[in-house]
């Protein structure tokens, strides 16, 4: 408590300028997220925090001039085991970007290893110069229809958030049927977040009218699913937070920016869920989404708002998103408000990031309890066979977008099977079992990654993190799944019977404990792989995780088999 009040009393001597300032950043101006102004002040920080605004002493300086001076972008809904990184090297990713707080939503290392993985993670980034907040994942497994590791209950959410100072709330309620029906566990975990007084983030993609309603009613407070400008203004009318999603699959600024360009920023914030490392690496994370806003229109400081002290404020940071006397020290210096190129990035009042450079981050470790985590007997080509049948459903999927078509095709039959046909883009789809080594194997056809030879497979795939597999080829899909076994997790591209790209994850399957520019080179070479194997999609892999998503519409595949996510229920193959 003395150590509390002493450096309270000294930040309040040095924003009075009583004595100096650890650090000041003099020159510069200020974005103030609160008016929209550009203020033409030194930004005084001391014991990691804002002490005042305004013309002041420090023990060292730094000049700014001709720089505008930012807070630290957050990310306010995102995955990390979508990058494939570790903490410390998404950090190594992310802070010359400018990013410097993320809350994730880690349901997928939960689905693996529940709560116990998630509090690994939290452990592993102590030490990180990037602030790591977690919500407490609430829909593990996400629907009946797929099978996890693990079960998290509402005990268990209860536990975690009383036990866990970052964290924060309770993560995206996925199965939404469940809380508009009223069920019993969706009601649970929802009360545990009532009696506690947290937040509840929201997935609810297509939702609308009193069913909308309903599960607002029941203290759900944010969506990220919004992809229709009349989807997005209905949930905001009613109160929610829209998380405008820019990820590397599912791209929606464009279609919901006009909200903001006609009723301003309020209770929306920009969030990018689920990105690839190559994309991190070579475009940037909250700073690209903001850029992209300001091309589209955007003025310049409301797109800023959007990605500082809106989602810290949704969050309940309140020390966060602002430079303002009391904050967190988190600055971004940038030239212009366009390009969004950071010059440098403080941490806390410590220099984190230098044109385009991290500087030292610490090395996080996996506990060895998350590996060899992926049990899947060895499949041969005719795991993969599909008796013919007549007319068969498939998963149609559209470019930059995780919602899917539910179609009706009639494959082509030879010796008796149901085969791929390259030619007319119709692919088989496999999720197989991964946690127990069951060997269970749903199978399906997609239609969309334009494949004409091989197969492409991954145990990303949402939210159970089974192993999912695509291919035009019975026995190189049998050749991906058992490579993957044999690496642990992770993805691969295979043609004639070759491993042609891999990129191991042997923590939990999802994470790679390589550097990120090694992680980012290979998941170019998988997209490499995936594109001559015919895919004309940008992010091939992404989408391919997103194929056993049994919560969001129209059709999904799990290791189960065909989900109709609209009516809710198992559907079997034919037509």
């Amino acid at each position: 408590m003395e150590g509390a009040t002493e450096r309270l009393r000294r930040r309040i001597s040095v924003a009075r300028r009583s004595e100096p300032a650890d650090l000041v950043l003099a020159g510069g101006r200020v974005l103030s997220v609160f008016t929209g102004e550009l203020l033409e002040v030194d930004v005084a920080i001391v014991d990691g925090h804002v002490a005042g605004l305004g013309r002041y002493e420090g023990l060292e300086s730094v000049d700014c001039s001709g720089l505008i001076l930012l807070p630290g972008f957050i990310d306010g809904h995102m995955h990390i085991e979508s990058t494939k990184l570790m903490v410390d090297q998404f950090a190594r990713a992310v802070l010359p970007w400018g990013t410097t707080t993320v809350i994730l939503d880690p349901h997928e290392i939960a689905n693996v290893f529940g709560l116990r993985g998630v509090r690994a993670l939290l452990r592993a980034a102590e030490g990180i110069p990037l602030d790591y907040f977690v919500m407490a994942s609430s829909c593990v497994p996400a629907s009946p229809f797929e099978t996890s590791a693990e079960t998290v209950t509402a005990e268990d959410i209860e536990r975690f958030l009383a036990e866990e100072p970052r964290a924060l709330g309770v993560a995206e309620m996925m199965n939404f049927p469940a809380v508009v029906a009223g069920e019993d566990d969706a009601l649970a975990k929802l009360g545990v977040a009532e009696r506690m007084g947290r937040h509840v983030d929201g997935h609810a993609p297509g939702l609308s009218g009193a069913e909308l309603n309903a599960y607002v009613a029941a203290g759900v407070g944010s969506d990220h699913e919004s992809t229709t400008l009349d989807e997005a203004m209905e949930k905001r009318r009613l109160g929610m937070w829209v998380m405008i999603r820019e990820g590397s699959a599912a791209r929606n600024l464009e279609a919901l920016l006009p909200m903001v360009l006609e009723h301003g920023p309020a209770n929306t914030m920009l969030v990018t869920d689920d990105r690839e490392p190559d994309q991190l690496l070579d475009q940037g994370h909250v700073n690209d989404v903001i850029r992209r806003a300001v091309a589209l229109g955007c003025p310049p400081a409301d797109a800023v708002v959007m990605a500082t002290l809106h989602p810290a404020r949704y969050h309940g940071l309140r020390r966060h998103g602002a430079l303002a006397p009391g904050s967190v020290a988190d600055v971004v210096a940038v030239e212009d408000l366009a390009a969004l190129r950071p010059v440098s990035v403080w941490k806390r009042g410590r220099l984190v990031a230098e044109r385009g450079r991290p500087h030292d981050v610490p090395r996080a470790e996996a506990p060895s309890w998350m590996r060899d985590s992926v049990r899947v007997p060895t499949p041969s080509a005719g795991a993969f066979r599909i008796p013919a049948g007549g007319r068969v459903r498939v998963i149609g999927i559209d470019p930059g977008e995780i919602v899917t078509r539910a179609l009706i095709d009639e494959p082509r039959v030879l010796d008796g099977e149901a085969v791929a046909e390259p030619e007319r883009d119709l692919a088989k789809v496999a999720v197989i079992e991964r946690h127990t080594g069951s060997g269970r194997i749903g199978l399906g056809f997609v239609r969309g990654f334009g494949l004409r030879r091989g197969a492409l497979a991954s145990t990303h795939a949402h939210d159970a993190h089974n192993l999912v597999v695509i291919g035009v080829d019975d026995a190189d899909m049998a050749t991906a799944a058992t490579r993957l076994a044999e690496i642990g997790g992770g993805q691969v591209a295979v043609a004639g019977g070759r491993v042609v790209a891999e990129l191991p994850c042997p923590i939990g399957g999802l994470i790679s404990d390589l550097p990120a520019e090694d992680v980012a080179a290979a998941g170019r070479r998988l997209e490499r792989a995936a594109r001559d194997l015919g895919s004309g999609l940008d992010a091939a892999f992404m989408m391919m995780s997103f194929l056993a998503l049994s919560v969001v519409p129209e059709l999904k595949i799990t290791d189960l088999g065909l989900v109709d996510t609209v009516r809710f229920e198992l559907v079997p193959l034919r037509a």
